[in-house]
């Protein structure tokens, strides 16, 4: 059962092929057989996903129907879930449990999903390796000496390996996107303020946003479904309605105008992931689209802007985080100050330290205008290049990722080259668009990813393409050795 996609539990569980109970209870000790070589889980729960499949099967008996309804998920370790650590992946947080459900959390348990656990992370969600966690790295099923992608690497490799068909994830400058390519995975960063980021803990607030992994893009359809959608307790929360995302997936690309920008083709790209990117491009040309070249001049500041953006807003976001009010705090302080400086000293690790620094230089009197200010200018810049990039074509494709995943512990010695992978994902982020990894081949066993982005709410668009791709080719298909 393990290797049942999301759609195909639904229909097993519509058709009584099986329960969801027994779905569960098997998962639950595939995950406990082979969880300890890849570590993709802080928490596993037993007790809560039984009694919520026992409950979905119930709800099924009684005559209620539902793609989600018994399907078992898993979150991200930032969503708050209620009685159960949420911990950021951090020291921090370590002992922090939700008194409440994030607003994804329970759209979803609503929906019927069934919670097997909460995924490992990179710590507050700043890394592209997942090797930042307090719970240490997490090993990419298809080389277990190679890293996942982060920050939500958890996810990735739960998916990937097959422990689970599906998970939630975070995007705040590719953090759903990179560990999708990297893991053979399809992965969705929805329009900023398409899901509710209430309950979410935050790391950059006009960045961070919500979306799902799974192994197809019918898959995140589903999931996309039952996550997406207007909620009041977030300020940042669009009211703009949500489409049937599964009913445009069989939608035909003939005349779709897809662009390549030419400045992801230059330097700093794998040829070999050049060469697959343009045998997607081929196939997608055989469906019926039109290829055209396109530029985007200002994607060359992105990482500039985007680590200043980010850290600056992480700064602010994680002065709460003092050691007062909740969280870890420092044994026997001898004054307010010691108690402010040695909980946060000792409950982050290094990565978020590092960050929180380069945010409050950014923004610390002085220095406002000349970084912070100056990177929001770009920001601006990069989406209008974007605005005027879609007057001429409906969609835009290029890598996900310039590498293949690296070696755990291979940048550990300079984290702007792990701040490099982002390259292709962050502009995203900064214009607020919509954005999808989908498998596209291997090289030397590795997985690499193809990235489509699309105007503002346009994920059904997304998710038509890369489900269109997957019917003529396999990449989504395969499984890592010994999973």
């Amino acid at each position: 059962m393990h290797q049942l996609t999301l759609a195909e539990i639904a229909r097993g569980l519509a058709d009584k092929s099986f329960s969801s109970e027994e779905l569960t209870r098997a998962l639950l000790a595939r995950i406990h057989q082979l969880d300890p070589q890849i570590n993709s889980f802080i928490s596993v729960t037993d007790d809560l996903a039984i009694s919520q499949a026992q409950a979905a099967d119930a709800r099924r008996a009684a005559g209620e129907s539902g793609a989600l309804l018994g399907a078992p998920i898993a979150h991200k370790d930032l969503f708050c879930t209620q009685g159960i650590r949420t911990s950021c992946g951090s020291k921090m947080l370590d002992s922090f449990k939700a008194p409440y459900d994030a607003t994804v959390v329970a759209k979803l348990a609503e929906a019927g999903t069934v919670t097997l656990g909460k995924t490992n992370m990179d710590e507050f969600a700043m890394g592209s390796a997942n090797e930042s966690s307090h719970y240490g790295a997490v090993k990419n099923p298809w080389s277990l000496e190679h890293v996942p992608g982060g920050s939500s690497g958890g996810s990735a490799a739960a998916v990937a390996a097959r422990l689970l068909p599906a998970a939630t994830a975070t995007d705040t400058g590719g953090s759903i996107r990179q560990p999708a390519a990297l893991t053979s995975l399809t992965g969705l960063k929805p329009t900023y303020g398409r899901v509710s980021r209430w309950g979410m803990i935050a790391y950059a607030s006009s960045l961070d946003q919500g979306g799902p992994l799974a192994r197809t893009a019918e898959d995140c359809a589903l999931l996309l479904q039952g996550m997406a959608g207007f909620d009041p307790k977030d300020s940042t929360s669009i009211d703009e309605p949500v489409p049937d995302y599964s009913a445009s997936l069989n939608t035909s690309l003939l005349g779709l105008r897809i662009g390549l920008p030419k400045e992801y083709f230059g330097a700093g790209l794998d040829p070999r992931i050049a060469d697959l990117v343009q045998a997607s491009v081929k196939e997608l040309e055989k469906l019926g689209a039109v290829i055209k070249e396109i530029s985007l001049p200002n994607v060359q500041h992105a990482i500039p802007a985007y680590y200043v953006i980010a850290p600056a807003e992480a700064s602010s976001n994680l002065s709460r985080f003092d050691g007062v009010r909740f969280g870890y705090r420092c044994e026997n302080p001898k004054d307010l100050t010691d108690l402010y400086k040695r909980s946060r000293g000792e409950g982050f690790g290094s990565e978020v330290q590092r960050r929180i620094m380069v945010g409050t230089y950014a923004l610390s009197a002085g220095y406002y205008d000349a970084y912070y200010l100056k990177a929001q200018k770009i920001r601006r810049l990069i989406k209008n290049d974007f605005m005027t990039a879609f007057e001429g074509v409906d969609v835009i494709l290029g890598p996900t990722t310039p590498n293949l995943a690296w070696k755990i512990g291979e940048k550990n010695a300079d984290p702007v080259a792990a701040y490099l992978e982002d390259v292709y994902t962050i502009t995203a982020n900064l214009a607020g668009l919509p954005g999808l990894s989908m498998p596209a081949g291997f090289v030397d066993g590795l997985p690499v990813g193809v990235q489509l982005l699309a105007p503002y709410f346009q994920e059904g668009r997304l998710l038509n393409v890369a489900h269109q791709y997957q019917q003529v080719t396999d990449w989504h298909t395969r499984a890592p050795n010994g999973f």
